[in-house]
């Protein structure tokens, strides 16, 4: 069963920065900039864990992967959209 998360991250690098996107553009359903909303198996959180620690630098970057309540309603501002759940498909 897939969850709701919320992936923020902060990288000082622009090298790093570029992977970390990059990486996680493979597991994001909507965000913008440095905040993705990734709905997300337990597996894949465990590969989203390690592919962040895998591409930052501990002692200068940070990441924080928050748990959302999918039930929860949500609120959004200007060009901002909700988090799509639709079907999920893997190539």
């Amino acid at each position: 069963m897939r969850c709701l998360y919320l992936v923020c991250y902060d990288i000082s690098c622009p090298k790093r920065l570029y992977r970390v996107h990059r990486f996680l553009l493979g597991y994001k359903t909507g965000g913008q900039k440095s905040f993705f909303e990734c709905w997300l198996s337990p597996a894949e959180l465990s590969e989203v864990r390690r592919g962040l620690l895998q591409r930052m630098n501990p002692d200068e970057d940070r990441a924080h992967i928050f748990q959302l309540d999918p039930r929860q309603q949500t609120r959004q501002l200007g060009a901002a959209k909700a988090p799509h759940n639709g079907a999920f498909m893997i190539l």
